[in-house]
C-alpha cells in the first residue's frame, strides 16, 4: 500500500522542475511519517539533477536536508510522537550490524548507505528526497530538531551541518586553535559557526572580501582574499587546521603551506577534476591531508544538539516550489546568501 504526496520533480538530466506527485510507503512498524515543511537546497542536489557525478535515476525528487513535523508513527516507535519537530538528512537505512553501524558510522555501512534519494532502498523501493510534502522514514534515521532552532534553519544542518560540524569536532580539540574556514558559502558560513562555537580562532579564506562583513558576524576575527598575492605570504604557517569547504580545483601545496607543524587540511568538497599534491608539502611539517564525508546518525543528532545550544542555525532565503530552477542557478554563480530552503506548502501538483 502507498500514499501520493505533492512533490517537485526533475524527469531527466538538465531538465526544468515540474510539481506532481510521488508515491511514499505506508508505515512499517519502525516507519515515522513526517510532513516536511522546508527542504534545504544542497549543491550536490543541483550535481545529481545534472547528472555531474555519473548516471541518475530519474525522475527525481532531490533533497536531503529535511525538516517538519511527525504526523504518524509505526506501531512499534516509541522516541518520537505526533507533533515532534523533526528532521532528515543524507541518508534513510542502513544495515545496522556491520561494524561501521555499530560504531555509529552508518555513513560507511559495508552494505552501502541507503541515500535519501536518486537511490533505491533496500526492498526495491525508489528513494526520492525532501522536495516533497510528506516522506517516510525508519525512525533509527529520524532525528530530533531541539527547541530554539525553527525549521526552516534548521534543514540546511541536516546536511551542512554535519558536513562541517564532524571534521571540525575531529580536529579541533581545544579552544583557541587557528582555523581557516575556505569558502563562504551554504557549508563555509556553517564551518564559520561552528569552529567560533567550539572557541576557534577563525579565519575565512575567500575569492574575495565580498562577504567580510557576514564572516565577521558569524565569529571569524579574520577575513582574507585568495586572489591577493600577500594573503599567501601573510598567512604562511598560521593555522593548525583548515576545512576547506569548496568543489573547485585547488593549488593544495599552497594550502598546505598556510598550516602549522602538525597541522590538517580536511577536504568537504568534492570537485569534479583531479587534485594533485606533492609529498614534501606534507612531510615537512608533519602535515595531515584529510577528507571527511557527513557523519553517523549519533554525530548528526549531536551537531543538532550542539547548534541548539549555542544559538546556531543555517543563513536562509526561503523560496517556493516555482523557484527551485533559477535557485539552482543561481547557487552555482554563488548568488545565495547562504542557503535556499523551499517551502514545501507552495507546490501545487500539476499532473
Amino acid at each position: 500500500m502507498t500514499t501520493t504526496t505533492p512533490a517537485i520533480i526533475v524527469d531527466e538530466a538538465k531538465g526544468a522542475f515540474r510539481q506532481g506527485t510521488i508515491e511514499r510507503r505506508d508505515l512499517r512498524p519502525d516507519d515515522v511519517r513526517i510532513a516536511v515543511k522546508y527542504a534545504g537546497i544542497c549543491h550536490s542536489d543541483i550535481h545529481q539533477a545534472r547528472e555531474e557525478w555519473g548516471e541518475a535515476r530519474f525522475p527525481m525528487v532531490p533533497g536531503h536536508e529535511i525538516a517538519g513535523v511527525v504526523t504518524e508513527v509505526g506501531a512499534d516507535v516509541t522516541r518520537f510522537s505526533v507533533g515532534d519537530h523533526v528532521g532528515v538528512g543524507c541518508m534513510v537505512d542502513s544495515c545496522g550490524e556491520c561494524e561501521m553501524c555499530r560504531a555509529d558510522h552508518e555513513n560507511f555501512c559495508e552494505k552501502g548507505m541507503v541515500v535519501t534519494y536518486n537511490g533505491v532502498n533496500y526492498d526495491g523501493e525508489e528513494a526520492f528526497g525532501g522536495y516533497s510534502q510528506e516522506i517516510v522514514v525508519s525512525d533509527r534515521f529520524t532525528l530530533r530538531i531541539p527547541d530554539g532552532i525553527s525549521l526552516d534553519e534548521a534543514a540546511p544542518l541536516l546536511c551542512a551541518g554535519i558536513t562541517t560540524y564532524t571534521p571540525l569536532q575531529r580536529w579541533v580539540t581545544e579552544p583557541g586553535q587557528k582555523v581557516a574556514v575556505v569558502g563562504m558559502g551554504g557549508l563555509g558560513h556553517m564551518g564559520v559557526k561552528i569552529a567560533a562555537a567550539m572557541g576557534a580562532e577563525v579565519t575565512v579564506l575567500s575569492r574575495t572580501t565580498s562577504k567580510e562583513e557576514d564572516g565577521k558576524a558569524y565569529g571569524a576575527v579574520d577575513y582574507r582574499a585568495t586572489s591577493d598575492d600577500a594573503t599567501w605570504e601573510d598567512l604562511k604557517g598560521t593555522f593548525d587546521v583548515i576545512l576547506c569547504t569548496i568543489s573547485a580545483d585547488l593549488p593544495v601545496d599552497s594550502y598546505l603551506g598556510l598550516l602549522k607543524p602538525f597541522g590538517t587540511f580536511v577536504n568537504v568538497g568534492l570537485p569534479e577534476n583531479t587534485q594533485s599534491v606533492h609529498f614534501g608539502s606534507l612531510i615537512t611539517g608533519d602535515k595531515t591531508l584529510a577528507g571527511s564525508n557527513i557523519g553517523g546518525i549519533k554525530g548528526t543528532q549531536e551537531m543538532l544538539d550542539f547548534c541548539a545550544e549555542h544559538g546556531i542555525g543555517a543563513t536562509v532565503e526561503v523560496i517556493g516550489a516555482d523557484e527551485v530552477d533559477r535557485a539552482y542557478d543561481d547557487v552555482v554563480d554563488s548568488k545565495v546568501r547562504y542557503r535556499y530552503v523551499i517551502d514545501t506548502s507552495t507546490i501545487t501538483p500539476q499532473d
